[in-house]
């Protein structure tokens, strides 16, 4: 993967190389020492990731992800944890290092920013979009009283875990099924729904209104717990 390293500190910039070195599936192209520069260069050339500072004089990193078009993935490097929620707004933005930052550490955010890399390309030449897909993979089958009972998949609200059952929400009618949370959470589009609590997954598109730890779906209020929130907040479209 070719990379480059955005920090106004130079040793910053060394530690970062020498990470880049050790870790051996990552070239670095060029070294900033301010974002402007950077902006240039990424004007005319293409990058897979971005290692970059938050605090920068002037022009901050995040000025520079909310001035790129199509930002690549970006691992950022700071002395700084307070601003780890702030960057879940950004879905270009796949980990993020706090300085010091270790080897075994550094190599987890790599691998990471690769699966995201891997996951876009396999998208990319797949044949059709999600929206060009086949009826019958927009469609799910449910056993209820010995009958199969077919559910559009998109006008699934809210799958809620009962015990040995599932409660399925559509707008229209509510279906109990003896089964698993994991096993429907297996038959579901990842674009469209979301695993938000151990009890809850929820379809995206069907979100009304999310306030602090809980979203509003129709009539319904979800709870999210701590661990799933960040995945949600990154999955959204913020303005």
């Amino acid at each position: 993967m070719n990379c480059l390293i955005i920090d106004d500190e130079s040793t910053a910039r060394t530690i970062v190389n020498q990470l880049c070195k050790s870790e051996g599936s990552l070239t670095v192209l060029e070294e900033f020492s301010n974002a402007l520069q950077a902006i240039k260069y990424l004007n005319q050339n293409e990058v897979d990731l971005i290692f970059l500072d938050i605090h920068m004089p002037d022009f901050t990193g995040f000025d520079l992800i909310q001035t790129l078009k199509n930002p690549p993935r970006i691992i950022l490097t700071t002395s700084d944890q307070k601003f780890a929620i702030d960057a879940f707004e950004y879905e270009c933005i796949v980990d993020y290092l706090v300085k010091p930052i270790t080897l075994p550490r550094f190599v987890k955010a790599v691998e990471k920013a690769k699966k995201f890399t891997f996951s876009e390309a396999t998208q990319n030449n797949s044949n059709g979009t999600k929206e060009e897909a086949k009826e019958e993979d927009q469609q799910l089958y449910i056993n209820i009283d010995r009958r199969l009972i077919k559910i559009e998949i998109p006008s699934i609200n809210i799958v809620e875990a009962k015990g040995d059952y599932i409660l399925i929400k559509t707008k229209d009618k509510n279906y109990t099924v003896h089964s698993t949370l994991k096993k429907i959470e297996e038959k579901l589009p990842n674009d469209l729904f979301l695993k938000v609590h151990r009890s809850y997954i929820i379809n995206l598109k069907k979100i009304v209104d999310i306030e602090d730890n809980s979203v509003l779906i129709e009539k319904d209020v979800i709870p999210v717990s701590r661990s799933n929130r960040s995945e949600l907040m990154k999955r959204l479209n913020l303005l």
